[in-house]
């Protein structure tokens, strides 16, 4: 019953379209009046307030202010520009750069809107410049997007690694490589498509090899961010956190060197952060409350024995737990579905005998598919909301075959779990 409950509230509050941190609060409160009489609210503020000032999710707020100076200072301009000249011989052309810039983006923002949306500001304007198909185009985009949560630095892996208490250098190693196998699978689907119907393709960027020596250096930037970052951990000089902080320095050295740091954009670029970490700690501070809520009128510990009721062995509890995700993911935004079911069903996943760091790793690719699926899909929205104009037909069509590259993403990981803990286990 409690249940059957909870999850007829949740989906009643989000069918009604209420904003997802009064959605996640408000079920809560309901949950402390029906299950606990009425006391669990005064924890709310304690709750609050330690969620807050945990000194992991300062990070938040400093990769959302690296990503914002990266796009107002044109770096990600230069460097969707440069990776037009290396990629364009392929067929898809510029829908390679898609998601060549997405991935490379995503490596020093730490968010998938963010990411889509940068990306997707510089690449629009070329669809009909140059010919392309506009649903393809579209879906490199809002797919290119998602890598910003798998490929580090993750704000959602830090959210999970928070969460779990899993080691978030550890997670960020089983990021890498997961990340840009994805991206491959996105450039190989472009690949297919254009071959089978040429019509999908545009006019390419024509180039010689001067002038793809002469613009490399404009994908030096990003990468000097991601080292700066992700080495700084890995060296031992810095935590997540700081490294988020020596991450926006950076930033503000190459804005400086490339004459775009102005008030007004720190300004715009400062705003921007504000409204998104606000929005962020929102829905943390009310998932939070609902965790504590959950584990206290003990939902959680029902949920694992109805799980373990079902008498199904650990792959086949993997596969259900899989298919749950996804269709969850249709209904849920992603952020707030990692902080809610997260602390759940993590536990579960461990103690049928899974690694905590592959199965962060697996949760992410799942998110992704949350990103991009109908209706919730965040970055559907973003990228039409970008591009201005037509249906949002366009972007659902034209996701189609990135999300069959993610189901085969899960399917690998699944099959083969080194995939993400090479890399964590050859440097621990």
């Amino acid at each position: 019953m409690m249940l059957g409950t909870t999850l007829l509230i949740l989906l009643a509050m989000i069918a009604l379209s209420i904003p997802i941190a009064a959605v996640l609060g408000t079920l809560g409160l309901a949950l402390d009046q029906l299950f606990s009489g009425g006391y669990l609210w005064r924890g709310l503020a304690e709750n609050a307030w330690q969620t807050s000032i945990d000194y992991l999710l300062f990070a938040i707020p400093m990769f959302v202010l690296l990503g914002e100076i990266l796009l107002r200072a044109g770096i990600a301009q230069r460097m969707y520009t440069a990776l037009a000249q290396w990629l364009s011989w392929l067929p898809g052309g510029l829908m390679h750069s898609n998601v060549g810039a997405c991935a490379l983006f995503a490596a020093t923002s730490g968010s998938s809107v963010a990411t889509a949306a940068t990306i997707g500001t510089v690449a629009l304007p070329e669809v009909d410049k140059r010919g392309y198909n506009e649903r393809l185009f579209l879906g490199t985009l809002a797919a290119g997007g998602t890598l910003g949560i798998l490929i580090p630095p993750s704000i959602n892996l830090i959210v999970y690694g928070m969460l779990t208490d899993t080691s978030v250098p550890e997670l960020y190693l089983a990021g890498f490589i997961p990340g840009f196998m994805l991206a491959a699978l996105f450039m190989v689907m472009v690949v297919v498509f254009c071959l089978i119907r040429p019509s999908l393709d545009g006019s390419h960027v024509r180039t010689s090899w001067a002038d793809r020596f002469r613009v490399l250096p404009d994908l030096l930037p990003p990468l000097a961010i991601f080292l700066v970052v992700v080495g700084s951990i890995y060296a031992g000089i810095a935590t997540p956190t700081e490294a988020a902080s020596l991450g926006v320095i950076a930033a503000l050295v190459l804005a400086a060197r490339n004459r775009s740091l102005t008030l007004d954009m720190l300004r715009q670029a400062i705003e921007g952060t504000m409204r998104t970490t606000a929005m962020v700690m929102l829905i943390i501070v009310a998932a939070i409350f609902l965790n504590f809520v959950l584990g206290m009128i003990g939902l959680t510990q029902a949920l694992a024995q109805f799980i373990t009721s079902l008498g199904l062995d650990p792959f086949e509890t993997l596969l259900i737990i899989i298919a749950f995700y996804l269709i969850l993911g249709c209904f849920m935004e992603t952020l707030s579905m990692l902080i809610t079911t997260a602390p759940i069903i993590t536990p579960i996943v461990v103690a049928l005998g899974y690694d905590p760091v592959w199965f962060g790793i697996l949760l992410m690719v799942m998110l992704e598919t949350a990103l991009i699926t109908p209706p919730i899909g965040v970055n559907l929205y973003v990228v039409q909301g970008v591009r201005g104009r037509g249906s949002m037909n366009d972007v659902m069509i034209g996701i189609i075959p990135f999300v069959l590259s993610m189901f085969v993403m899960i399917g690998l990981l699944v099959a083969f779990p080194a995939i993400a803990l090479w890399l964590p286990r050859l440097f621990y």
